[in-house]
């Protein structure tokens, strides 16, 4: 049970950071840049979606990991039609170049950000159903899969449809599947994703931003250099809380993913370690709690879903320090983003739903 209360304290800590980053930092933008909006309107927003997610997260938890197994297929279905919806004129909107979005007039719903934990508990509904898993069956379940990540390719969204498959992979690998079952499907989709993405000109020139940043500061190449002068202009201690030159408008849209460079500039390299021991704290809690569920369903879910908020984080403080190229991926529970952080409070109900204080037999699971 300790891990259960561990893995809510560490979640809610980082929330907690975030929403007086995300004030910080959108307030700046409204200042600096005379918006005509009020200075609290990203705070308000990211609150409101925060009670939203914590009613979401109670249903979810309420509900419990089973049942939402079973019900596995009507989301999968349902959010693959919403990915359709995102392109029909008067219900979708493209913003940036992108249809991602179905606006509900103030709010907006992203269904990709959903995609990325239901699609896990759809193929662990599938598995779970038979014992065995024949090559013929798992390809016909990778086809239903590949629906829904091509739609999110054509939005386009390449960093989403990474971050799945990435997931996906580590839990045929937990499921034990046969790694010639999945290579094969992996190496096809990895291959079309990328011939795909060569095609489109702004992955090709993002990709030569990343490698060469100084080719195009008036453009791509801003965000990922202002943010390295961010992160290193910090220092041991930062500047102090509110004290950020680069939320000034030199690092736009800093409260969505770059708003840990913004962090890293105001609490150093202290603030960082502190903010990387939460996501491992909220790693470690996450997987101890799957060691501890009582069937494999949970156990799958669990580990899965922790591995999914783990991985969204590395991703995004890679790209913040350079280290990986521009995602566009969200800090968990971190930077500002409505559908990012429902799912991902929904995410942290299913790891929770799966503890139970009975211990589990574990010599029987892992001989199953």
């Amino acid at each position: 049970m300790k891990s259960v209360y561990f893995l809510l304290s560490f979640t809610t800590i980082l929330f907690a950071v975030g929403i007086l980053m995300v004030f910080d930092t959108s307030s700046a933008e409204v200042i600096d840049r005379s918006l005509n909006v009020s200075t609290h309107h990203a705070l308000i927003k990211q609150l409101v979606y925060g009670c939203l997610g914590i009613i979401l997260a109670l249903l979810t938890f309420f509900f419990g990991y089973r049942k939402l197994l079973n019900f596995a297929p009507y989301l999968f279905y349902g959010l693959t039609v919403c990915l359709v919806l995102v392109f029909v004129p008067g219900i979708g909107r493209a913003l940036n170049g992108a249809n991602r979005w179905i606006f509900f007039g103030p709010l907006s719903f992203q269904p990709s950000e959903f995609m990325k934990v239901v699609a896990p508990l759809y193929f662990i509904h599938l598995y779970m159903k038979e014992e065995s898993m024949t090559w013929k069956r798992f390809y016909l379940i990778v086809l239903r899969l590949a629906v829904p990540l091509f739609l999110i390719l054509i939005e386009p969204d390449n960093g989403t449809v990474a971050i799945i498959m990435v997931t996906l992979m580590a839990l045929f690998f937990l499921c034990r599947v046969r790694w010639l079952y999945w290579l094969l499907p992996v190496l096809f989709l990895g291959g079309l994703g990328t011939a795909a993405a060569m095609r489109m000109p702004h992955v090709k020139h993002r990709i030569q931003v990343y490698l060469h940043p100084e080719s195009d500061l008036l453009g791509k190449g801003h965000q990922p250099y202002q943010a390295k002068i961010a992160t290193g202009s910090g220092e041991l201690f930062g500047r102090g809380v509110g004290e950020s030159l680069q939320k000034l408008n030199y690092l736009p849209e800093a409260r969505s993913d770059y708003i840990a460079a913004i962090y890293a500039e105001e609490l150093g390299f202290i603030g960082i370690l502190f903010l990387v021991l939460l996501y491992l704290f909220i790693a470690y809690s996450g997987f101890h709690i799957a060691m501890k569920a009582e069937t494999k369903g949970g156990f799958y879910v669990a580990s899965v879903i922790t591995f999914l908020i783990s991985f969204q984080a590395f991703l995004n403080l890679g790209v913040v320090s350079g280290l990986l190229p521009s995602k566009g991926t969200n800090l968990p529970f971190f930077s500002q983003g409505g559908s990012s952080l429902l799912a991902n409070c929904i995410a942290i109900a299913l790891i929770m739903s799966t503890h139970k204080k009975k211990e589990p037999n574990w010599k029987k699971l892992q001989a199953a």
